[in-house]
């Protein structure tokens, strides 16, 4: 009963996502709207991850099947893919590169604010706020 319930509170954001969609004429997926609707609800701590966390693990453990019909599409597709294939090789090489590298940077920033965040907590106590030379 507890996956049908965390499969009903996904499924049920996931359909807020498609009616906000609908009504906002922004050119913003539906899944993008559910996504930052689950965001802010985490953050308000309307829900809490344990509420959703064992169906979310499942849907992400069984991902890589829901590209199977997609893979066998563009095999159908083939001959209609190979006067462009190498522009596509080459555009998915060059973005996925700059995927990686923004999110690096993004990730080491993060890092970098996390740490400069615990010192300041550890010397916060201290007289004055300032560190001990």
């Amino acid at each position: 009963m507890k996956y049908v319930k965390e499969c009903a509170v996904i499924l049920g954001i996931t359909l807020v996502g498609e009616w906000l969609n609908m009504l906002l004429p922004l050119p913003v997926p539906a899944g993008v709207y559910g996504l930052f609707l689950m965001l802010i609800l985490f953050c308000t701590g309307a829900l809490k991850l344990e509420q959703v966390e064992a169906t979310g693990n499942f849907l992400l453990d069984i991902m890589p099947v829901m590209f199977v019909p997609a893979a066998a599409g563009l095999m159908d597709s083939f001959e209609q893919l190979r006067p462009v294939l190498a522009p596509l090789i080459i555009i998915c090489v060059i973005s996925t590169l700059a995927v990686m590298a923004v999110t690096g940077k993004t990730a080491d920033l993060m890092i970098e604010r996390g740490e400069r965040h615990g010192k300041e907590k550890r010397y916060k106590g201290r007289k004055g706020g300032k560190k001990k030379s």
